[in-house]
């Protein structure tokens, strides 16, 4: 990935908060890499290198600096300017590191040789698949050590060191200082019991919370999410274990304040990546808005909407069960569906106030009478399909290397059509630009009259069409009260 030095000067200088974790600041005399807003003294220009990701800058022979914290930006838009594979790969590092096959298994997942996946990463970011993800865990361990009260044996675990000394020296080289000396540094002020964590996951500027709290307050489901004074609530469950989590706008409006109790420490990196792609952090909005501006029918939404994000999921079958519910009626007819559906299939959750249920398996759904709970034939065969889909393997939301192949074996499932595979690709996968071009809503904010027409007008977006649909549902009211597409029938 090649960088301005002349942009990356002018952002460093004027510590444009915008510019947080698009690329790394190294100084030579001190050889640590930087963030753009540093509140250290401002070094001389002939003495800054720039990386355009942290993990080059690593490579490079930089350590991080303890003041701003590189662990702490909202993370790399590493998508800007990559190839796809780059991209896709990035994202089953963030799901698994490398823990499951390492370089040569990714490479096999993502139908390329190693040494050419090598390549692309050097030539796009600067260093390395195995650099990535070292560099990955080291930013996590930092994390949870400056932001967690947890033994160092378990934040080895967590942040996938595997054993305590493996961590230790990664950490003492890394950063010339031992874990508990960093510890020391960080000044927690707060302790909580074992099992809960408290993290603040930061974002690019400007960013509409409350917009994103009102689009997934309309599909809350009963029992499992809750959107309540300013704050998103829900139950979760990983490898056998449950626990909620709660996000909220931090005090500064730079961050998400991220409460989560979870039994298994083991699992927080894996929550916390999910939390950020959720919540969508890692959007670089700037270069978004100044794509989706071109269109005057979209310039006045972006003006008095700035900062829009596209809602993720925390689970992708329940995110596709949900769309299925959804086809042919109101988003409130489809929330009071699935909260009957979790009340009568759904299992028990007691620790967390009006949060009552876990949301259903797919081993659960399989097998589910859901006729019996409003559903009519059709909708709960479909569900079903996938359900089993998802049991027998031919389905699965979890390491997906090739997005369009995944999307075409959902659409095999009878019943699921362009608009529901698109829709998930937008809150499922993160694809910037899924757009579910059969959509009424769309159709309507622009007064078109077919989807050709659409689909024609969507190209100057690319790739960030499914922003544009963000801001096309936001000013109509689509996304909170109407019908939301045309398709999806079920094939019969």
């Amino acid at each position: 990935m090649n960088l301005d030095w002349q942009v990356c000067s002018r952002a460093r200088l004027s510590r444009d908060a915008r510019f947080d974790g698009k690329f790394f600041i190294g100084v030579r005399g001190s050889r640590v890499y930087c963030r753009s807003i540093c509140p250290a003294p401002t070094a001389k220009e002939k003495n800054c290198r720039y990386f355009a990701t942290a993990a080059a800058a690593a490579e490079a022979g930089y350590r991080p600096c303890l003041r701003c914290r590189p662990e702490a930006s909202p993370g790399t838009p590493a998508w800007l300017g990559t190839s796809n594979t780059v991209s896709r790969a990035l994202r089953l590092i963030g799901e698994s590191g490398l823990d499951d096959g390492g370089v040569e298994v990714l490479a096999e997942r993502l139908g390329v040789g190693a040494r050419h996946l090598r390549r692309l990463f050097l030539q796009h970011l600067g260093a390395t698949p195995s650099a990535v993800a070292h560099t990955r865990r080291l930013h996590f361990a930092k994390k949870l050590i400056d932001e967690t009260s947890l033994p160092m044996s378990h934040v080895a675990q967590a942040s996938g060191f595997g054993c305590v000394r493996r961590f230790n020296a990664a950490i003492s080289k890394t950063y010339h200082r031992t874990p508990t000396q960093i510890r020391r540094l960080a000044h927690q002020k707060t302790t909580l019991p074992g099992n809960q964590y408290l993290f603040r996951l930061r974002f690019r500027p400007p960013y509409q919370w409350e917009n994103m709290l009102a689009f997934l307050a309309a599909r809350a489901t009963p029992g499992v999410e809750e959107v309540t004074l300013g704050r998103y609530r829900r139950t979760i469950s990983l490898h056998g274990r449950d626990g909620y989590f709660e996000a909220s706008l931090d005090e500064k409006g730079e961050a998400l304040s991220v409460h989560i109790q979870f039994d298994d420490s083991r699992a927080l990196f894996l929550i916390i990546e999910r939390i950020r792609r959720m919540f969508d952090l890692s959007a670089d909005w700037q270069s978004i808005a100044a794509r989706l501006r071109a269109d005057p029918a979209l310039a006045g939404r972006i003006e008095n909407v700035p900062g829009l994000r596209v809602p993720g999921c925390w689970n992708g079958f329940e995110l596709a069960t949900r769309a299925i519910l959804g086809q042919q009626i109101t988003v409130k007819g489809a929330t009071a569906l699935a909260g009957q559906i979790v009340r009568a299939f759904g299992r028990p959750f007691s620790a967390a106030g009006n949060l009552t249920h876990l949301f259903h398996s797919p081993e659960v759904l399989a097998e589910a009478k859901l006729t019996s709970v409003g559903l009519t034939n059709a909708r709960a065969e479909t569900i079903r399909d996938l359900a089993r889909a998802v049991c027998d393997g031919r389905i699965s939301f979890e390491g997906i290397a090739e997005s369009d192949a995944f999307l075409a074996r959902l659409r095999e499932i009878p019943g699921i059509g362009q608009w529901t595979a698109q829709y998930v690709a937008m809150r499922a996968l993160g694809e910037p630009d899924a757009f579910p071009s059969g959509d009424l809503g769309l159709l309507r904010a622009l007064n078109l009259q077919s989807v050709l027409e659409l689909e024609r007008r969507s190209e100057a977006w690319r790739p960030w069409r499914a922003y544009a649909a963000m801001y096309l549902w936001t000013s109509t009211g689509e996304h909170n009260a109407h019908r939301l597409r045309t398709g999806s029938h079920r094939s019969m």
